[in-house]
């Protein structure tokens, strides 16, 4: 008997979804249960009473060191964010009054099994409801690292060929041979002109890459959000799923899509600009172009390439859009900030800029579209129906960069600030992107 067909199903379990929620909610309800009752009303009372103030205390700690002392994010978590981290909190201090308060459900094996299981089982939900805010790991597969994409080694076959003329995709004929997926590889870009120091990037190489010859194809940098790291998109962004879906309508055609360092470390925040927080535009809009034409066959012309990006990437692609038109004359900009930003204006300005007001503007994306014409540029914003937080911000600069002479359109889908919204939103633009990339030409 093979159990590689009932692996594979647990592996797809989809554990976001509105009802994988309802299942983390009913079990964390009889787990709590579990830990509070016992013998005699005034000790559960009492019990329970302690671990909730414990609970309530470690939380609200947790929120004022988070959101406004340490403030590792520009804004604050959500509110469930925080509920479910206190039901995980609560579990715990319930275990520790029954594990120390009185030594009878140590003695009893049985029982204290149950009572370890009951308060791993909450703390495990709580992760869940916690996973399911963001869609950061949709199904069981991504949640243990199971990815299931084809990778590649990055070696000298991905290199240019010096004696070839690739050619144009529109004239490109696919080989009988060409394979069903495109495929990953991952290599660090260094920061020659930068000194940017990034983490290892993500590519994303098409079917008609692995072509002979190979067609001229056209780049796609896409960027994570802080934190966040280059394995986000292929995560919870599906981003093989959407590019091997239309490559299959393509002729195997699809960007190249680089999957770069746009903050040097999970939680850093460099505000893609170059400062002493890092180099991170220069990185972006000079040192990843040149070593991806130096190291991958691809259509050199500006007009072939785009920059994207989630939350902090998003603003990240309007800034080098706005900045380096004529590096990225088309951007993706998904659920972006309204301003680069390390939680308010102040603290970004003496942060990044040496309180230099001016210095800040020159990188600001509301004031370049302000003053500055970009009738070559062309972009997409996407946000979530129920993304307060951004939702505003995304539908003022759409309105300016068109104001400023950009091709742009705005694209509001169910959701919140999630991958829910960002997978969907580069599926859902992904035509749009391919015709502006030159890619949908029969």
């Amino acid at each position: 008997m093979s159990w590689t067909g009932p692996i594979e199903a647990i592996l797809d379990l989809r554990v976001t979804t509105t009802a994988a929620v309802g299942v983390f909610v009913m079990v964390t309800v009889v787990g709590l249960a579990t830990l509070a009752i016992r013998r005699g009303r005034r000790r559960v009372i009492a019990v329970v009473s302690a671990a909730a103030v414990v609970a309530v205390v470690t939380i609200v700690a947790a929120a004022v060191l988070i959101d406004r002392v340490w403030r590792p994010f520009p804004d604050p978590l959500p509110r469930s964010v925080y509920a479910w981290s206190g039901v995980a909190v609560l579990a715990v201090a319930l275990l520790a009054g029954r594990w120390f308060a009185r030594g009878r459900d140590r003695a009893r094996p049985a029982a204290a099994a149950g009572l370890l299981a009951a308060a791993a089982a909450v703390v495990l939900c709580a992760a869940g409801g916690i996973n399911a805010v963001f869609d950061a790991y949709p199904t069981v597969r991504e949640v243990v690292g199971r990815s299931d994409y084809r990778t590649v080694p990055f070696d000298a076959a991905l290199a240019p060929d010096p004696g070839a003329s690739p050619t144009p995709p529109g004239n490109w004929v696919p080989p009988d041979d060409l394979p069903d997926t495109g495929a990953v590889t991952k290599t660090a870009i260094p920061g020659m002109t930068s000194r940017f120091s990034a983490r290892e990037a993500r590519i994303y190489l098409p079917p008609a890459y692995f072509a002979s010859p190979r067609p001229a194809l056209p780049v796609l940098v896409l960027l994570a959000g802080q934190p966040g790291s280059t394995d986000d998109w292929l995560v919870g962004g599906r981003l093989t799923d959407i590019m091997n879906e239309y490559a299959a309508a393509h002729r195997g055609l699809a960007p190249v899509v680089v999957l770069a360092d746009g903050t040097g470390s999970r939680l850093g925040n460099p505000l893609c600009v170059d400062s002493a927080l890092g180099n991170a535009a220069t990185y972006l809009a000079v040192d990843v172009p040149q070593w991806v034409r130096t190291h991958l066959q691809v259509d050199p012309d500006p007009r072939a390439w785009a920059v994207g990006g989630l939350s902090y990437g998003g603003t990240c692609a309007l800034q080098l859009a706005t900045t380096r038109p004529e590096v990225y004359p088309t951007f993706l900009d998904m659920s972006g900030q309204s301003e680069p930003t390390l939680g308010d204006r102040n603290s970004t300005l003496r942060a990044a800029f040496g309180g230099d007001a001016a210095a800040f503007a020159r990188n600001n994306p509301a004031d370049l579209l302000a003053r500055n014409r970009y009738p070559d540029s062309a972009g997409a914003f996407v946000v979530g129906l129920d993304d307060a937080e951004y939702r505003r911000g995304m539908e003022q600069l759409a309105a300016a960069a068109g104001a400023a002479g950009m091709e742009v359109h705005l694209t509001e889908l169910p959701g919140a600030h999630s991958f829910a919204v960002w997978s969907a939103g580069l599926e859902k633009e992904m035509p749009w992107l391919g015709h502006r990339l030159g890619l949908d030409v029969s």
